[in-house]
């Protein structure tokens, strides 16, 4: 690995394997218990420039490319999974759209401070009913002589209890179907924006999911992205660069899944030696080592594709379907190298068992990845 990675990306993926390693591991069962993040963890993540990878200096970032972003994520995925799903929704979507498409006084007040890790910004799609579907979503913004009005909901929104900011969609021109959505930017706090308790969930139980209500939010002309009806492209822009974080979650979690049960192989005896040098256990190792290498080499490619400025929405989609599902299959293995010490919430595969499970929910099913890949595969053999 260390020729095919250059010097910078070796720096940066050592460095999130520290700060993983001495801050986030050894306290991700407490900060599961908590049910948050700390506040001085997202502050170090800030300083050390985890908030703002792919931001441009000059915008208040660290300007790395998304093969560094992948690599770090895999990283602090691996010491807690759950927040590396902050630091992933927050550096994509949410800073890779405002770098993309808000306007020089915008990136000056929100991007440059996000990118800091002054605060955490959220992405704000989904709404209850209109989960894939995005363009059936239903929150209205209605022009007014000064800027707009929201009302309407959304769920399922990462970070939407520790955020400052949210990147909200809404419909501005009902008539026009899909080319009537428009984003804005909300600071959450302002008169009309509701923040519902953490949604009660399987995993990833430090990265608060809660509901959104917007009931008469005044909002001026100013928070406007982009321009109206341009919404949903918007929302559709930082699709590559999402599901490259979660597909780098992926791996990172399945590493530190096969890290544990390695220690324990290794550490384990039975029959007079340890259960490594029995070719059942040593097999499946050796398989759960194959899969995370081979969706780690899918993640990087993508991620290479991207940095290279050309389409990779393919590739990405391939990348996090693998990652995903290989994932859930190689934390089920580390369990059962443990037998029933895995089972026990004692141990930490139980809790990554539970963290992985959602990659292949969030930032598009496995069915909507196959959907993705088998348009591109038609279009490909129609040639």
């Amino acid at each position: 690995m260390l020729g095919i990675l250059t010097e910078e990306q070796v720096m940066i993926r050592d460095m999130a394997r520290q700060f993983a390693r001495d801050k986030l591991t050894q306290g991700a069962a407490d900060r599961e218990s908590a049910g948050r993040i700390e506040t001085d963890i997202i502050e170090e993540m800030g300083q050390l420039g985890f908030l703002g990878m792919t931001v441009p200096e000059e915008m208040g970032g660290v300007g790395a490319d998304y093969v560094s972003y992948a690599l770090a994520l895999m990283e602090i995925a691996a010491g807690d999974g759950a927040v590396s799903t902050m630091m992933s929704v927050h550096n994509a979507p949410f800073c890779a759209i405002l770098q993309t498409f808000a306007n020089k006084t915008q990136q000056d007040a929100w991007l440059n401070p996000a990118a800091t890790g002054a605060f955490i910004g959220c992405f704000a799609l989904t709404e209850p009913g209109t989960g894939t579907d995005a363009a059936a979503i239903k929150t209205r913004a209605v022009r007014t002589n000064d800027g707009y009005v929201l009302n309407g909901s959304k769920q399922f929104i990462t970070s939407a209890r520790i955020g400052g900011a949210t990147i909200v969609f809404a419909v501005t021109d009902p008539a026009a179907g899909k080319k009537g959505i428009s984003a804005f930017y909300l600071e959450q706090g302002s008169p009309g924006f509701f923040v519902a308790e953490p949604e009660r969930k399987l995993g990833q139980k430090a990265s608060d999911t809660c509901a959104l209500t917007f009931e008469d939010l005044k909002v001026d002309a100013g928070a406007l992205i982009g321009t109206e009806g341009q919404g949903l492209q918007i929302a559709l822009s930082s699709l590559e660069a999402g599901r490259i974080g979660i597909a780098s979650q992926s791996v990172g979690m399945a590493q530190a899944a096969l890290d544990y049960a390695m220690v324990y192989a290794l550490e384990r005896q039975t029959f007079g030696k340890p259960i490594f040098e029995h070719q059942a256990v040593a097999f499946r190792l050796a398989d759960m080592d194959a899969q995370i290498e081979a969706a780690r080499q899918l993640v990087l490619y993508a991620a290479r594709l991207k940095d290279l400025g050309q389409p990779c929405l393919r590739e990405a989609s391939i990348a996090k379907l693998t990652a995903s599902q290989m994932a859930e299959r190689v934390v089920s293995d580390a369990i059962q190298t443990l037998g029933g010490y895995g089972y026990l919430s004692e141990f930490p595969l139980e809790r990554i068992y539970r963290d992985a499970r959602v990659c292949q929910i969030y930032e598009g099913t496995s069915d909507v990845q196959r959907i993705n890949i088998s348009r591109d595969l038609k279009r490909r053999y129609l040639q």
